[in-house]
């Protein structure tokens, strides 16, 4: 409810303040305020209506033209405040009343609705007649059309959910995680206060801890044999329940589909809005599964332990806590320049050479396009990350260092296996640093003149010359790559069908 000052002047237009804020001064914009005149409107029709004044009745009250009321009343309007004062006195309630963002009743609220979408791009882009919401329409006629403008305006929405949007958010979160050295404090607590609930004493974290933790959280764990194909798992917040396959593949972690599935629960995160939601909360929920697989104080204590030595390795991580390589070196990343002053990079590169994951923070220049993008473009073939692909021994960790126009930096790279072929996974630091690594008495280097395109982008003249206008290649890169951004709330999930197993699986 909204407070008005008794002693705001009389020529002042009506606002409203922000949420919890103090009241907009009188003078201010109304709209900017926030006033809703569609809302405003109907609320003072309803009341008149339940007193059963006619429209004459109440502009005689106030000393107005029909027509006035009648455009206030429309939300064609928005009355000065010693007018709205005046219209409370005649129907007999109070200016906060009529303020309330509330519409009066289901009826008002589908009204308000379908003069809301007539003002809206969509009529407009259309070219459609606008028309008086009334009381001669149906319910069922203003909610078709309401239902035909949303679901246009979703269309539209998903159209403009481009690739080129998609490789912008990615920048853009990329930027955000480099500011603050890919470390997030608050999920560091998040995960070190469930932890201490489940009275996890340290080291690896098994899988019934984990399944402590979702028992703790509310949550009880079902293995089904038809979970949705495009899913991992699928919570029923409403139950309580986590379906998670019967079937889990040897190169996943168990415990992994479930810190996810909670972890956006412990995040508090509500249905993305937009494509960087969905990244940024696929972001929070790896950094909470990884900080509660790798605990923070233990981690560290391995790490401050093994740069004392130094001897960092990703594989000892990775043998500690009994996690992926991947998910070793994403959580190095976390801790590594917040907590030990190292400055990283990080790359998961298809055997293709495209860049599916990058982040960075020591000023190493990844390729990228004119949106700053990096996810999709090609790595130089000098690079660890594509170097590695060409050793035969797959089971020991390959040591590189780079010579590249930004300076010399030191890799380590390893490949894993995934559906879509082989990826390398590959952290690196600037010369600098590397005292502190196993790895680092290597004598691999290799020189990058990337981004010249005479180390990469162009084929050699004698080359190009013969073949040119000649070749006809077929992409190796994942399909998802080259795929316009998938649609829906969740891109890649088909909700019909996930719908359709909660509804198969819902408790009776």
């Amino acid at each position: 409810m909204v407070n008005v000052d008794p002693i705001q002047s009389s020529a002042a237009p009506i606002t409203r303040p922000a949420a919890a804020g103090p009241p907009v001064p009188g003078g201010a914009d109304p709209g900017a305020a926030g006033l809703d005149a569609l809302t405003l409107g109907r609320r003072i029709r309803d009341r008149r209506h339940r007193l059963g004044l006619t429209l004459d009745t109440l502009a005689a009250a106030v000393d107005r033209a029909p027509s006035q009321i009648s455009m206030i009343e429309n939300g064609k309007r928005e009355p000065r405040l010693s007018m709205l004062r005046l219209i409370a006195a005649a129907l007999d309630t109070t200016v906060d009343e009529l303020l309330r963002t509330d519409a009066p009743t289901p009826r008002a609220a589908l009204e308000i609705a379908v003069e809301r979408a007539q003002r809206g791009p969509v009529f407009t882009a259309l070219g459609l007649p606008r028309f008086r919401v009334g009381p001669g329409q149906p319910d069922d006629t203003l909610q078709t059309i309401l239902t035909l403008h949303n679901e246009i305006e979703r269309l539209h929405r998903e159209r403009a959910a481009t690739p080129e949007e998609a490789r912008r958010a990615n920048a853009q979160l990329r930027a955000e995680m480099r500011e603050r050295d890919n470390y997030f404090p608050d999920l560091e607590a998040q995960a070190l206060e469930l932890l201490t609930a489940v009275g996890h004493s340290g080291g690896p974290v098994s899988h019934q801890v984990v399944a402590d933790m979702a028992a703790h959280l509310g949550f009880s764990l079902h293995y089904v044999g038809d979970l949705p194909h495009s899913t991992r798992s699928v919570t029923d917040k409403r139950n309580g329940r986590i379906y998670l396959p019967t079937e889990q593949s040897t190169s996943r972690d168990s415990r992994s589909p479930i810190l996810q599935a909670f972890a956006s629960h412990l995040c508090g995160h509500s249905e993305p809005e937009s494509y960087a939601d969905f990244l940024r909360q696929r972001v929070e929920t790896n950094y909470l599964t990884a900080a509660i697989l790798l605990p923070q104080t233990d981690t560290l204590r391995l790490l401050n332990d093994a740069k004392a030595a130094r001897r960092i390795s990703l594989e000892d991580l990775r043998d500690a806590f009994s996690v992926s390589y991947e998910t070793a070196a994403h959580r190095f990343t976390n801790l590594a320049t917040a907590r030990l002053g190292i400055p990283v990079h990080f790359m998961k590169v298809h055997e293709s050479g495209t860049i599916i994951k990058a982040y960075e923070n020591d000023d190493v220049q990844f390729p990228s396009d004119a949106l700053g993008a990096v996810e999709g473009s090609t790595v130089c073939r000098s690079w660890t990350a594509r170097t590695v692909f060409d050793v035969p021994d797959r089971f020991s960790p390959w040591y590189q260092y780079t010579d590249t126009p930004a300076g010399t930096f030191w890799c380590t790279s390893r490949i894993e296996k995934a559906k879509e072929g082989d990826y390398s996974v590959s952290v690196g630091v600037p010369f600098a640093h590397v005292n502190w690594f196993r790895g680092r008495e290597t004598t691999n280097r290799a020189v990058s003149h990337c981004p010249d395109e005479s180390c990469c982008r162009r084929a050699p003249d004698d080359l190009s010359g013969r073949w040119a206008g000649q070749a006809w290649p077929v992409a190796r890169t994942p399909t998802s790559l080259l795929a316009a951004l998938p649609t829906g709330t969740f891109p890649g999930v088909d909700p019909t069908e996930v719908y359709k197993f909660l509804e198969a699986h819902a408790p009776a």
